[in-house]
């Protein structure tokens, strides 16, 4: 393996980039466990993402992967993942360079935190390497079922909705207008319980989220956009990320 291709090692965990088409069918082989679709998990935006992969140097497991997409303006939003559900006309504005984070899992026998915290430096690496100015994707929750998730879309209206210059509009024809239709007052214990770990992280690194979450029957998920500009991160969450990426 080319050392180039490795963005870093943790411990007995490696991140490194694909090499080619035996490496991309192994993340799709994971991601259609993790997801539980029909079929194989694959679609047009593959051959043309640069795909991550953390494997277990032990025993050479793939235990995580993801894919991004490196767009150089929001000019071109329309060629993303995420602009299938969501109408992104008002990130056309952005000027600086975007990177989508898709397809993002973990393989469920893994419960090994560092795995995430990995992930998370691998993509710190890419986005310092790439001039990132905003990185973005869907963040989802398991299963189409809004009842168990309610705190947590109250607590995602009270303190994480995207501001109105970026805000995405309503595209996929199922979606669950959480911003629109909740009155309640979040139980954080019970919100942060039932939030999802990548959009946990996105969340305590600034993140926000579109106002409206799409039920996708296909893949069994109800997702919300998700949106971080990099200089909104915090300078002390920014140090704690480029110290586990060395």
């Amino acid at each position: 393996m080319a050392e180039d291709d490795v963005l870093l090692r943790k411990g007995h965990y490696q991140a490194r980039l694909a090499r080619g088409s035996d490496d991309i069918a192994a993340a799709q082989a994971l991601r259609t466990l993790c997801f539980c679709t029909h079929g194989w998990d694959q679609d047009g935006h593959d051959p043309i993402c640069t795909h991550v992969l953390v494997e277990d140097t032990r025993t050479d497991m793939l235990v995580c992967c993801f894919r991004m997409m490196v767009l150089t303006g929001g000019d071109h939003i329309a060629d993303s993942y995420s602009a299938q559900f969501y109408d992104l006309s008002a990130l056309h504005a952005f000027e600086g360079r975007l990177v989508e984070m898709g397809r993002f899992c973990i393989h469920p026998t893994n419960n090994d935190p560092d795995v995430l915290r990995l992930a998370w430096a691998a993509m710190t690496v890419f986005v310092d390497r790439n001039d990132i100015q905003m990185l973005f994707g869907c963040s989802s929750f398991a299963g189409t079922e809004t009842k168990e998730y309610l705190d947590a879309f109250a607590m995602l209206k009270h303190r994480h909705l995207a501001p109105a210059r970026w805000l995405p509009r309503v595209k996929a024809p199922n979606v669950f207008r959480y911003a629109a239709r909740l009155r309640r007052k979040p139980d954080v214990k019970k919100a942060m319980m039932r939030m999802p770990p990548l959009l946990r992280s996105y969340l305590m690194m600034g993140g926000w989220v579109s106002d409206h979450a799409v039920v996708d029957t296909q893949m069994n998920t109800l997702h919300v956009f998700t949106g971080l500009e990099i200089g909104a991160i915090p300078p002390a969450r920014k140090r704690l990320l480029r110290a586990t990426a060395v």
